[in-house]
């Protein structure tokens, strides 16, 4: 049963087992604040990102792609520029190295000898490598 001190509108969004839908039309708004917030602890602390949150990014980046895809104008957040403003496509997603490893079965150490080879499409921050995860076992070929 929806919660009474909700607002109609986001009493829509929470289903009866508490989880929360979020509408592909703001899956890319949702991603982009996300992603610039998780990008920031990151830099400061070094930390990972939890397995749940990985799978919510990569849910969130497919919604809003498809959204896109339908002809669906993303709009940018007021934090960026006037709202309404078209942006240009959905936010990447990037992972570790060391969880690009893993979802190829290889060493840490291998993934980050292709992304400083240029053989996987990745970028270093820090002292650590993100990786643009995309069909794994084609990108380690």
């Amino acid at each position: 049963m929806p919660r009474a001190d909700l607002p109609p509108g986001a009493a829509r969004l929470v289903r009866e087992d508490g989880a929360v839908v979020v509408p592909a039309s703001v899956a890319g708004e949702v991603l982009r604040i996300l992603l610039r917030d998780l990008g920031a602890r990151v830099r400061v602390d070094g930390g990972e990102l939890s397995t749940g949150v990985r799978d919510l990014l990569w849910t969130l980046h497919f919604a809003a792609q498809a959204e896109a895809e339908k002809g669906a104008q993303l709009v940018s957040t007021p934090a960026g520029s006037d709202h309404g403003t078209p942006v240009a496509g959905a936010a990447s997603v990037e992972i570790s190295a060391t969880e690009w490893a893993s979802r190829i079965g290889c060493s840490t150490e291998y993934a980050r000898r292709m992304a400083r080879a240029g053989r996987v499409p990745a970028r270093r921050v820090g002292r650590q490598w993100l990786i643009s995860p995309g069909d794994e076992k084609e990108q380690a070929a």
